[in-house]
């Protein structure tokens, strides 16, 4: 009887272990499972914001190139209209030619500023939408991870 009860004992010993051990293998392959799906839902995450990245980056080369360009254009003109009106200035036979000769160029000057000014503003701001616009998803994308992540 002793012996029946010893072996009771081992064979429900046996038992539990055994089931202790399904349960914790299933577990693991349960959460293990889990964890491929959410490392690859990051690394796609990863390689879309680099993307994005690349993305914004080519649409601010490409801006600061346009910003350059229109600036060396305008300095250049400038250069061009300020050596003129200075042998338009040697060349005037009185002082009041050349007050109304400064005057005008001043002006003109003033206006061809605030026009280059103005156009230097509305690149510099359609630069920098094109620039951030392919971040912008990515916030939203970053919190979809994150509650699907949370959610698993």
């Amino acid at each position: 009887m002793a012996k029946t009860k010893t072996a009771d004992g081992v064979n429900g010993a046996a038992e539990g272990i055994e089931t202790a051990f399904k349960n914790g293998t299933e577990a693991l392959k349960v959460t293990f499972e889990k964890a491929v799906k959410n490392y690859d839902s990051l690394l796609g995450y990863g390689k879309d914001t680099v993307e994005a990245y690349v993305k914004s980056a080519n649409a601010a080369g490409k801006g600061a190139e346009t910003l350059h360009n229109e600036i060396y254009a305008f300095s250049k003109q400038s250069i061009e209209d300020s050596i003129a009106t200075a042998k338009a200035l040697l060349g005037t036979k009185s002082v009041h030619e050349a007050f109304e000769l400064q005057s005008d160029f001043a002006r003109s000057a003033f206006d061809s500023y605030v026009s280059e000014l103005t156009k230097l503003s509305e690149l510099f701001v359609s630069t920098t939408k094109e620039a951030f616009e392919p971040l912008q998803g990515r916030v939203a994308a970053w919190v979809e991870v994150v509650q699907t992540t949370r959610a698993a």
